[in-house]
C-alpha cells in the first residue's frame, strides 16, 4: 500500500542509560569485616583447645604471659635443696608468712611506669643487701669442714617481712635434742655461724619456732606450742650471747606443727626448724 503523502514521519526515541557504580554487597567492605570474623573465630577456637589440652598450671603461665604488669616477687614451696633454698632469694613461696596469710603477694607495676637508669631505692638497696649476707653465710659454713654438711639445712626466702633465714632438721640432723629445747652441738655451732652476718646487721630480728606432728603422752607435762616456742626463747638466747643487741629482737613466737615445711606429712623431720628473719628497715616504694 502506498504511503498516504500528508502522514508526519514518526519520531525516533533514544534512551540514554546511566550505568551507576557497584555498591551495597556487590562492594569490597564486606570482605573486610568477614575477614575480622574468621580471625576472631580462629582465636576464639584456638582458646578451647588451649583450655582442653593444657593443664592448670601451664594455663596460668598463658594467662602471666598476656598480663605483663604484674611482677611475681615469689612461688612453690618455702624452698628446696639449694643455694638459696629455692630458685633464688626472691623466687616466689606458698608459704605463710603470718596470721592469715597464705603466702606472699605479688608487687604490681604501674602501667605508666618509666624505665630507664635511676639510682636504686632504698628497698632495692636492702634487698641486696640481704642477697650478699646470704651468699656469705652460705659460703661461711661451707668453709668449715665439720659444718660443710649442713649449709643444705639453711633456706633463704625472701618475705614480706623480710629476709627469713630458715635452719630446717633432716633424717641427719637435728638442731636441738629430740622432744627438748637443748641445742645440740652441731645446731649450736651452725646457730654460732649465723650469728657473725647477723650481728653486723642493724635490722631488727624475729624468731619463730616450728615441730613437727609427734605427739605427747598426757603425762610429759607439754606439748608442741610449748616446745616450739622454748625453742625459738633458746635461740634468741644463744644469738644474743654471740653479740647480737637484745633490743633489736622483736618478735619471738612458736607456732608448734601449724606451719608444717612438708604439708604432706606433719612427721616429717624437716618441719622441725627454726626461722631466723630479719625486718625490713625501708617501706615499699622507698
Amino acid at each position: 500500500m502506498a504511503a498516504r503523502p500528508n502522514t508526519p514521519p514518526r519520531p525516533i526515541i533514544v534512551k540514554k542509560v546511566i550505568a551507576e557504580a557497584h555498591g551495597g554487597h556487590h562492594g569490597g567492605a564486606w570482605k573486610v569485616a568477614y575477614a575480622d570474623f574468621v580471625t576472631a573465630m580462629m582465636a576464639f577456637f584456638l582458646l578451647m583447645w588451649l583450655l582442653g589440652a593444657t593443664t592448670e598450671k601451664q594455663r596460668k603461665a598463658l594467662a602471666d604471659y598476656f598480663a605483663p604488669t604484674i611482677v611475681q616477687s615469689k612461688q612453690d614451696t618455702a624452698g628446696s635443696n639449694g643455694f638459696f633454698g629455692g630458685d633464688s632469694l626472691v623466687a616466689v613461696d606458698k608459704y605463710p608468712h603470718g596470721p592469715g596469710q597464705t603466702g606472699t603477694k605479688t608487687m604490681t607495676i604501674p602501667r605508666d611506669a618509666v624505665g630507664g637508669p635511676k639510682e636504686a631505692s632504698g628497698r632495692e638497696r636492702e634487698r641486696l643487701r640481704f642477697q650478699q649476707i646470704a651468699r656469705a653465710l652460705t659460703e661461711r659454713v661451707q668453709a668449715k669442714g665439720e659444718l660443710k654438711r649442713l649449709a643444705r639445712n639453711l633456706r633463704f626466702t625472701e618475705t614480706v617481712e623480710g629476709l627469713r633465714i630458715d635452719v630446717v632438721d633432716d633424717a641427719d640432723f637435728s638442731m636441738f635434742a629430740i622432744g627438748t629445747s637443748q641445742l645440740t652441738p652441731a645446731g649450736a655451732r651452725l646457730f654460732g655461724e649465723i650469728a657473725g652476718p647477723v650481728a653486723e646487721m642493724p635490722n631488727q630480728i624475729m624468731i619463730r619456732g616450728h615441730t613437727d606432728a609427734a605427739p605427747w603422752s598426757a603425762a610429759s607435762g607439754t606439748n608442741n606450742w610449748r616446745l616450739s616456742v622454748d625453742r625459738a626463747e633458746v635461740t634468741r638466747h644463744f644469738l644474743e650471747y654471740r653479740g647480737i643487741d637484745k633490743t633489736r629482737f622483736q618478735r619471738i613466737e612458736g607456732v608448734a606443727d601449724r606451719e608444717p615445711y612438708i604439708p604432706s606429712d606433719g612427721f616429717d623431720p624437716r618441719n622441725r626448724r627454726i626461722s631466723i628473719t630479719l625486718g625490713w628497715r625501708t617501706a615499699v616504694g622507698n
